[in-house]
């Protein structure tokens, strides 16, 4: 299996936890294929001295006889941007010019996917403020592919693969004032309907068991700390239940702090700090982003760019290892479905 790799943010940890992942995966029949910046790859290669041997691909179409040759050192490079050469690559530090090849990275990336040329795609970490300062008006990549595969509205999750913890996000990255907004005008049931589907899909789950978290303190406690509760989150749980599991909706801090959630397939944050904290208190290290509802298989590390140790050697490739056997794991479920009669 082919997986395709961006490099996220080439002044933070993605080419450093690429390449130590690749050298885990060098005798596991799969292969990783690199898109972005072969420079910048070179660079953190020689810098941390990692023992793989880098050559680039201009012609795509020479990517599945190059992957086949079964060479155990080699990583493969494509669609190298030549926006950053060595000399300018410097860790730790916010720019536009890396903002513009860390999204050049992901676009070709994807395309290796959307083309049938890779089975899959492993996003290293993206710096926001970088991505905005290149001009991009996505702030992640979510709401990018969603829009480079016409999707209005792909779903962000997240995983562990030692507890097999789910928790997906109602809503993203907006500010925390427009969530009630959000969640009174978004067609909940449709979003939950679409995420049973995803979890069938994806991860072989026939009749997924879901639990939704409340928006206000306490649930609301029956009203009194807010609204959304009883006006929109209880009304599409009572629709749904008919032929889907889902119950809530739950307080957020003694859900987790009880360990509930390990009686459902997933949890269902109405906002992101909401369910990301507890999660990465949980999997900080095995945790990996899902987005579903693609029409790619995308996954990625649960952590960001981590310029405090960029550069440095000590960056953990667990995550991004994870992140690899997800997305192998769901292109495997993908196709056990679509074989079915």
């Amino acid at each position: 299996m082919r997986i395709a790799c961006s490099i996220g943010d080439p002044h933070g940890i993605g080419p450093e936890i690429i390449l130590k992942s690749f050298l885990a995966f060098k005798d596991s029949g799969h292969t990783l294929v690199v898109a972005g910046s072969f420079a910048a790859m070179e660079h953190y290669r020689d810098l941390l001295a990692l023992p793989v041997r880098l050559e680039k691909i201009d012609d795509r179409s020479a990517i599945a006889e190059r992957t086949s040759a079964n060479d155990p050192l080699q990583v493969l490079n494509i669609a190298d941007s030549g926006a950053i050469v060595s000399g300018a690559i410097v860790p730790g530090t916010i720019s536009a010019e890396a903002g513009r090849v860390a999204m050049q990275s992901l676009q070709a990336a994807a395309e290796l996917c959307r083309d049938g040329l890779c089975d899959a795609l492993v996003t290293a970490p993206i710096h926001k403020e970088a991505i905005a300062l290149a001009g991009y008006r996505d702030t992640g990549h979510t709401g990018f592919l969603g829009r480079m595969f016409g999707v209005s509205a792909p779903t962000m999750m997240f995983f562990d693969a030692e507890t097999e913890l789910k928790v997906a996000l109602a809503t993203i990255h907006v500010p925390l004032e427009a969530v009630p907004g959000l969640i009174r005008t978004m067609d909940l049931d449709h979003f939950l309907q679409s995420l049973a589907s995803s979890l069938k899909t994806d991860f072989g789950l026939t009749d997924p068991r879901i639990a939704l978290l409340g928006l206000n303190p306490h649930a609301s406690d029956g009203g009194v700390m807010g609204r959304e509760e009883a006006e929109v989150i209880e009304p599409s749980i009572k629709r749904l239940s008919a032929h889907m599991k889902i119950e809530g909706p739950f307080p957020s801090d003694g859900f987790f702090g009880a360990k509930r959630y390990g009686n459902y397939d997933i949890v269902v944050a109405m906002y992101h700090d909401q369910g990301l904290l507890p999660f990465k208190v949980l999997a900080f290290d095995t945790g990996v982003n899902v987005t579903l509802g693609l029409p790619i298989v995308r996954t990625s590390p649960d952590h960001g760019t981590s310029f405090d140790i960029a550069g440095k050697g000590r960056a953990s490739e667990r995550s991004f290892i994870e992140a690899v056997r997800l997305a192998i794991r769901i292109v495997e479920n993908r196709t056990t479905t679509q074989s079915q009669p």
